[in-house]
């Protein structure tokens, strides 16, 4: 019996010793793909956490975070890309960005200042809200439990403004402002109109709403009253009245840092100023031109003003913009077979935008769909102050939202197989922005735009992104002030001014993501200009397109990098024939 019981051991080690073999890397790859496992598993981990709670954001919890991403760090360098395979190569150069970044956030303490114009991470409260399915027992009771666990991750934020607020990294007084605004509704209307109640609308079990209601009567209420009177008696007298982030300690260089991440290009703020003031220049020629082809009577200026006060470019109801929005994203929907190979299964709506951020908000946004939750996508369009919601620029939003823009990119890349998840969930701004803004354009193509005010309207939408390059700038490193940043914005472009106002204060509270929409839509013009220009007669655009966005969102140079292996690949091929 102990001869058999030895024998058996024996195997259980070989067994153990073969396994251990195979887990070895024996390849750069094995190395990477082993990396990949192992840090996926570990972001699985955090994410769960939001089923039933939230992140943890003590100063002990972000320590191992700073910690976990320098070891991944290292680990990375450790691993040689150069022998890697071309898809593994995007992967790595994507982590390698992606930890650098949240070494650089979590070593400077950016996270003291967690408030933007839009709200920052009580935005970010509302969509966790809204975005939870309580399709079962189990997720019932963890939403009862991340109602009671949300005073902990309010008082973990005040803890880090009170930390910016001895570091200097405090947000701006006009941003404080913004947040108290949208926090106070969420303190003041009844308990069973509460967003947090928004999960239980589709349900039919009054025992179960009656708990919920208890839990934010008890729990939610009281932590948002209290955060709120944080900010209203103790932050915002202290918040400046300065706009800029160079007024941080190292505020400067902090800026720098946040160009290169938002474009994914090794580029400085001087560079992207430059850039934005040529673009607005040769962008002001185009509408000069629509200008004299309508046969306006008129300046510049006046033609501006004729588009912002005259009743026939604004919608009287909400249902009416909601409908020619609707209208443009079908006849675009009908074009998309003629420039794309691949599309999304994943359809969308068209919904406005949440009552409860409207005021703050742009003229529209992206929902992302969701096959876990059930949930199609849905282009939100702003029907709060349709005096402000012009017409003229309709077509160009939605072809930005919708389709060809943010739903069909990202769907896409969710429904991209034989990729890292990771691959399929990331979003870089200088990609589906720029992505977003090159769609716009491609709406000449399609016929979308059906008048001159509407190629107007695209115009201004295109000179509004490279006033951003200008703007952002301007505000963060060259020290302008909120007027100067809305008078140059509302002199070259056609938005509202309400719209102006809310752009203007985005830009205030989110440094640098305002220069990579232009800027990564220039580097996509700029490589199919080069594979038409190398292909001729062979290019295709469909197959462009296809190429562009195969791989998810990736860096402009990991793009760059695709395009050069297509052309090469479609010439060969061309050789082969």
């Amino acid at each position: 019996m102990k001869r058999n019981k030895n024998i058996f051991l024996s195997i259980i080690l070989l067994f153990i010793v073969f396994l251990f073999h195979c887990k070895r890397p024996s390849s750069e790859k094995d190395k990477f793909l082993i990396f990949l496992d192992s840090m996926e598993a570990y972001q699985e981990s955090r994410d769960s956490v939001w089923d039933s709670g939230w992140e943890s954001l003590s100063a002990i919890s972000l320590q191992e975070n700073l910690r976990q991403y320098q070891s991944w760090g290292n680990e990375l360098s450790a691993i040689d890309a150069s022998a890697l395979s071309h898809d593994d190569q995007i992967s790595y150069d994507l982590i390698n960005y992606t930890i650098d970044n949240e070494i650089y956030f979590l070593e400077n303490k950016i996270y003291e200042n967690p408030l933007n114009s839009e709200g920052g991470f009580l935005t970010g409260i509302f969509y966790g809200i809204r975005d939870t399915n309580l399709d079962s027992d189990e997720k019932k009771k963890d939403y009862i439990k991340k109602l009671k666990a949300l005073p902990q991750y309010l008082t973990d934020h005040v803890d880090m403004l009170k930390a910016g607020m001895s570091s200097g990294r405090l947000a701006p007084k006009l941003i404080v402002q913004n947040c108290i605004n949208l926090l106070e509704p969420q303190i003041t209307t009844s308990v069973d109109q509460s967003i947090y109640l928004i999960p239980t609308k589709e349900l039919k079990d009054e025992n179960y709403t009656n708990e919920c209601i208890k839990a934010i009567q008890q729990n939610v209420m009281p932590a948002l009253q209290d955060y709120h009177k944080f900010l209203v008696l103790n932050y915002l007298p202290n918040a400046p009245e300065d706009i800029g982030i160079s007024n941080w300690p190292n505020g400067s260089q902090y800026y720098e840092q946040r160009i290169r991440y938002y474009t994914t290009l090794d580029i400085s703020p001087e560079e992207v100023f430059e850039k934005g003031h040529s673009e607005v220049k040769r962008i002001r020629i185009e509408m000069e031109d629509i200008i004299e082809e309508l046969e306006f009577n008129g300046s510049f200026e006046n033609f501006i003003n004729y588009l912002r006060t005259a009743s026939r470019f604004y919608s009287k109801t909400p249902e009416d913009l909601l409908e020619k929005a609707s209208r443009i994203a079908k006849k675009m929907e009908e074009q998309m077979p003629k420039l794309f190979g691949n599309l999304p299964r994943m359809p969308f709506t068209v919904v406005p935008v949440p009552a409860v951020l409207a005021p703050n908000y742009t003229g529209g946004r992206y929902s992302p769909g969701s096959y876990k939750n059930h949930r199609a996508g849905q282009y939100w369009v702003n029907t709060y102050k349709l005096e402000n919601r012009p017409l003229y620029v309709l077509p160009a939003l939605t072809l930005h939202e919708a389709v060809p823009g943010h739903h069909h990119q990202i769907m896409l890349a969710q429904e991209i197989k034989d990729l890292p998840k990771f691959r399929r969930n990331t979003y870089l701004s200088a990609f589906g922005e720029g992505w977003g803004l090159y769609s716009e354009f491609l709406g000449i193509e399609a016929g979308i735009y059906e008048t001159p005010y509407e190629n107007f309207g695209r115009l201004t939408y295109e000179m509004w992104r490279a006033c951003r390059l200008v703007v952002d700038v301007g505000i963060h490193y060259k020290g302008w002030t909120r007027d100067e940043a809305i008078d140059f914005m509302a002199s070259n472009t056609a938005l509202s001014l309400h719209e102006v106002n809310t752009e203007i204060d985005r830009y205030i509270g989110w440094p640098g993501q305002a220069v990579s929409y232009k800027m990564g839509e220039l580097k996509i013009k700029e490589l199919r200009k080069k594979a038409e220009e190398a292909l001729g007669d062979k290019f295709n655009i469909r197959d462009f397109h296809d190429q562009i966005l195969k791989n998810g969102s990736i860096l402009m140079s990991s793009l760059e990098k695709v395009i050069d292996n297509y052309i090469e690949n479609t010439l060969s091929t061309e050789l082969v024939d």
